[in-house]
Order: structure tokens, then C-alpha cells, then sequence
């Protein structure tokens, strides 16, 4: 754009003397203002109209709307960027020289100015509203895995809990009888409350709305886990894609929550290499349970095609994803390989159940 500019400027000039590098110097001026668009995106828009101004009047054969042509620029970045209020003041403050672009090239060179002006304001509102709807669709898909683990965490709260009504019951009978046995039951219901805190805390953590219930005391089975990891890649593999599965570590007594998040964070990654990995044909799925820490990793071997799952954490899955891992205190990154091929790697605390 500023070469263009710049062109027009080294053109128009030849021939007026020391106005020609005046005009150079300002455009550089405007080029160099042009960094700062995206912080101070109204003093810059000031800076090159002012600077496009005094370059049209130094060199008349370069027209007004070539000469403002930076301050446009900025236009648009303020209108993408700050409140309508301020970008409608901007671009009123941009029909001020509509005079001058009348006086210098007629009715057909004021239609030229304007049009160039109104179009600079209207694609930077296109691209805000574009933003806007971006952030609002990331927002739903993070309320809606909120409350979708909202759910899972309160079907796996009452499993607990009926477990250890159960336990209390047992310990009762045989109190007297059987002593040790009523201990061991009173110290699965200890170790039963403690996962149940455990999963309460996440679902303060999720705050989603509570789902409604399916019916009258209906009892559901707590969530799949990292123990259906087997059965999961089967139905992958069904699909004629090539599974592989490697776990180091003991998965046994991971709190249900973690247990829960990295099965759904394996499941979605799967989903994902499905609908958008072009050409894989195979994917790896690797569980690594170190001391505190459960590690997932699935790496497919297909080419990801632009506006994929690519584009890391834009997709919903990838945001629901991320969401899951966050809520239980881990981290996930997603994104292509080198080498090609798309990784999605999470880190998940395992403080175990005793």
C-alpha cells in the first residue's frame, strides 16, 4: 500500500524541487505511524490524515484519496477495533476534506473520496462483528462443556454416595459380630467422601447449570473412564482407521473427575482426527501416569486442511477440550506437528484415592 504511495508520490513529484522529499519523508512518516495502528489506532488515524493532507498539498497531482489512502487504513483498524461511538466521530472526521477531494477532482473525485472512506469504516465493522461472533460462540461452547461436566460430575457424586449409604448400612449390621469388617466398610465410606468432596469442588469450579433430572430418582451409572480406553479405540478402529494404544503407569484410583476428563479428552481428540484430519490413517493414543500427573497424548498422521482443527483451541472441540483439563486443575495445546500430522497433548493432576 505505501509503495504504492510512494509511487504515485516519486511520479507526481518530479519536478517541483524540494517538495519531493518532503513528500517522501512524510509518507515514510505514515508507514512508520502505521505500527502503532493497532494500540493507538486514533492518534495514528490523526497522524496520517494530517501527514496525507499536507502531501497532497505538496504535490497536487497526487490525489486526495491516494494521499489519505494510510489514514483510511487506520480507519478501518479503528473501526474493527474501538466502540462504534468513536469510529463514527472518525469517520466524520474523515468526511472533512470531502471539500477539497470536490475542488480537486469534481462530483467524480468527491464520489471516489467518499466511497473509499465509507468502505475503510464498513470492513472494519464487518470484521468486528466477525470478532464478536467469534468470542460468542467460544463462550457457548465453554458453558455448554461446563454444564456437560456438570452433569457427569453430579452422576458420579451420586454413585459415591449411594456406594457409601450402602457401606453405613453394612458396617451396621456386622458391628458387633464383625468388628474389622464393619472398619473396612467405615474406611471405603472415609476414602468415598473424600472423592465425593473431590468432585463437589469441580462442580463448583464448572459452575454450569445444573441439568434437569430424567426422571424420579432415577440412579445413573457414573461416566466412562480411562478403563473403556480399549473399547473406545475399537470403535475407531471400525471406522478402517489404525489405533494404537500405550499406557505406562497404573490408572487405578485416579479421582473420577480426572479419570473422567482425560477419557472425554481422548474421545474428542479421536472424533476430531475423523471429521477433520485429511488422509490419516492412523493415530496414537498414549496414557502416561507419572506420581502426581496423568499425561494423554494423540497424534494422528494426516495433513490438516486450512480452517481444520488447525487452527488451534478455534474449533468448539478444542475449546471443550481445553475446558475440561482447565476445571480439573491441568493444561491441554493442540496444534499440527513438523513433520505433519495434528498432536493434542493434556497434563492432569492425579492426586490418587487411598
Amino acid at each position: 500500500m505505501l509503495s504504492v504511495l510512494g509511487s504515485s508520490v516519486v511520479v507526481a513529484g518530479a519536478g517541483h524541487g524540494r517538495r519531493l522529499p518532503v513528500a517522501v519523508v512524510l509518507v515514510l512518516a505514515q508507514g512508520c505511524a502505521l505500527r502503532w495502528q493497532a494500540r493507538v489506532p486514533v492518534a495514528v488515524l490523526a497522524v496520517n490524515a494530517v501527514t496525507g493532507l499536507a502531501v497532497w498539498a505538496l504535490l497536487p497531482a497526487v490525489t486526495l484519496t491516494g494521499a489519505l489512502l494510510a489514514a483510511q487504513v487506520a480507519l478501518c483498524v479503528l473501526s474493527a477495533t474501538r466502540p462504534r461511538w468513536v469510529s463514527v466521530r472518525a469517520l466524520a472526521a474523515m468526511w472533512l476534506p470531502a471539500p477539497l477531494a470536490f475542488e480537486a477532482g469534481g462530483a467524480a473525485g468527491l464520489a471516489v473520496y467518499l466511497l473509499t472512506v465509507v468502505l475503510a469504516w464498513t470492513t472494519g465493522q464487518w470484521r468486528r462483528a466477525q470478532q464478536a461472533r467469534r468470542r460468542a460462540e467460544m463462550r457457548r461452547a465453554v458453558v455448554e462443556e461446563r454444564a456437560r461436566i456438570a452433569r457427569e460430575v453430579h452422576d458420579v457424586v451420586a454413585h459415591t454416595l449411594s456406594v457409601m449409604v450402602i457401606q453405613a448400612g453394612a458396617a451396621d449390621d456386622v458391628f458387633t459380630q464383625r468388628p474389622e469388617q464393619a472398619r473396612q466398610a467405615l474406611r471405603a465410606i472415609e476414602t468415598g467422601a473424600r472423592s465425593a468432596l473431590g468432585e463437589l469442588r469441580l462442580l463448583l469450579r464448572a459452575f454450569g447449570p445444573h441439568a434437569e433430572e430424567d426422571g424420579a430418582g432415577e440412579q445413573r451409572e457414573p461416566g466412562p473412564s480411562l478403563a473403556g480406553l480399549d473399547e473406545l479405540a475399537d470403535t475407531v478402529r471400525a471406522t478402517g482407521m489404525t489405533v494404537h494404544v500405550h499406557r505406562e503407569g497404573a490408572t487405578e484410583g485416579l479421582p473420577a473427575a480426572v479419570d473422567l476428563a482425560a477419557y472425554r479428552i481422548i474421545q474428542e481428540a479421536l472424533t476430531n482426527t475423523l471429521r477433520h484430519a485429511a488422509d490419516a490413517d492412523e493415530v496414537s493414543v498414549r496414557v502416561t501416569v507419572e506420581g502426581e500427573c496423568v499425561q494423554v497424548t494423540v497424534v494422528d498422521n494426516g495433513r490438516t486442511p486450512r480452517g481444520g482443527s488447525a487452527a488451534a483451541g478455534a474449533g468448539r472441540g478444542l475449546v471443550g477440550m481445553k475446558e475440561r483439563a482447565r476445571l480439573v486443575g491441568g493444561s491441554l495445546r493442540a496444534g499440527p506437528l513438523p513433520q505433519g500430522g495434528f498432536e493434542v497433548a493434556a497434563r492432569l493432576p492425579a492426586e490418587r484415592v487411598s
